[in-house]
């Protein structure tokens, strides 16, 4: 056995960014020497491919894991969750507020409550997510992983002993060796890296652009296939709803999760806190209304879906179908209600 440590992952910025970098480098430096850690980076989690070295690392690691990553939780949770890295919901203390993430003070609304499938093949363990947005300082990230190593201890076994032939051990060792991964990240940075450098770090990443599946709210309702024309979405074995095409999708294009009636679309990368991974709703009254719906033309959140996604279409070469095709008329609700009643208002 290895032992009761947790494995902590940084997943680095896009980009380099120096403050980020030396934010990443201080907590690496710090936790390299730490008791009960094992510590390492990768690339920008949403950045990398299913068959990744770095996604192949994450899927290696035996026991708890704590993730930091310049993510939304919720994005960094079911983008780990996607690529099978799974287990259960740890608890951190350490938040990252979004700015217009705040709930309106006139509205005593009780937290919307969410019954979604829920993820499948759990494995008995924690993954803990925290963004890196949450402070600048080294220390508050290092106070947390303390806090989180003392109220947590599982026995792992070895991680050589625990990849199954794929990948080979010699790939993963860039992995195991912080020292040396910071080492030749630093002289990447300078422009004096060498080819031995360049062979302990990960391979190259490029920016991507796709929807990630929050199971915790996902019905499988099924509107976000009918409503993409790109064939992103997909079904798996179960009947489930998966991305199955991530590259069909449109960049930029955020469409689906404007018409998801759970909120469950996340784009990571997207501006709006709410459709990023933010805990607040993309259709709910805790973000700001004016953004969240369209802006101060008085658009709606369908109305934007449909234009966004006629705008792809043509820029694709094919015709344009408005609110023709894949919208389902919903009953009317509560949430419906208050919107006439808003409208209602003489401001």
């Amino acid at each position: 056995m290895a032992g009761t440590k947790l494995t902590v992952v940084i997943c680095q910025a896009q980009g380099r960014n120096p403050v980020k970098r030396q934010l990443e480098e201080d907590i690496l430096i710090s936790l390299i020497a730490e008791p009960g850690v094992d510590v390492s980076l990768v690339p920008h989690l949403y950045d990398m491919s299913h068959d990744h070295t770095g996604m192949l690392f994450l899927k290696s690691v035996p026991g708890n894991i704590l993730v930091l990553g310049w993510l939304f939780e919720r994005a960094i949770r079911w983008t780990l969750d996607r690529t099978g890295v799974r287990g259960h919901e740890g608890l951190t203390l350490l938040k990252y507020e979004a700015e217009d993430d705040e709930p309106d003070e006139d509205l005593d609304e009780e937290p919307r409550q969410y019954n979604g499938i829920g993820s499948v093949h759990v494995p008995n363990r924690n993954i803990y997510c925290v963004d890196m947005r949450a402070s600048e300082s080294a220390d508050a990230y290092l106070a947390e992983i303390r806090r989180i190593v003392t109220e947590n201890s599982v026995q792992t076994v070895d991680l050589m002993s625990f990849i199954n032939g794929t990948p080979k051990a010699a790939q993963l060792q860039r992995y195991l060796q912080p020292e040396r991964q910071l080492e030749a990240r630093r002289a990447l940075d300078s422009g004096a890296a060498t080819s031995a450098d360049k062979e302990s770090l990960p391979e190259d990443t490029r920016r991507r652009w796709y929807p990630v599946i929050d199971y915790s709210r996902c019905t499988n309702c099924m509107e976000c296939i009918d409503f993409c024309l790109f064939g992103v979405y997909g079904v798996d074995a179960l009947d489930r709803i998966l991305v199955e095409e991530q590259d069909n999708c449109k960049k930029g294009c955020p469409a689906c999760s404007r018409v998801c009636p759970e909120n469950a679309i996340i784009f990571p990368q997207h501006k709006s806190p709410a459709i990023a991974g933010a805990d607040g709703e993309v259709s709910g009254i805790k973000i700001d209304l004016s953004k969240l719906f369209g802006g101060d033309d008085g658009t709606s959140a369908l109305e934007m879906a449909v234009g966004e996604r006629d705008r792809e279409l043509i820029l694709d070469g094919r015709e344009a179908v408005g609110a023709s095709v894949g919208l389902k008329n919903r009953d009317r609700d509560e949430f419906d209600e208050l919107m006439d009643d808003l409208d209602a208002l003489d401001f």
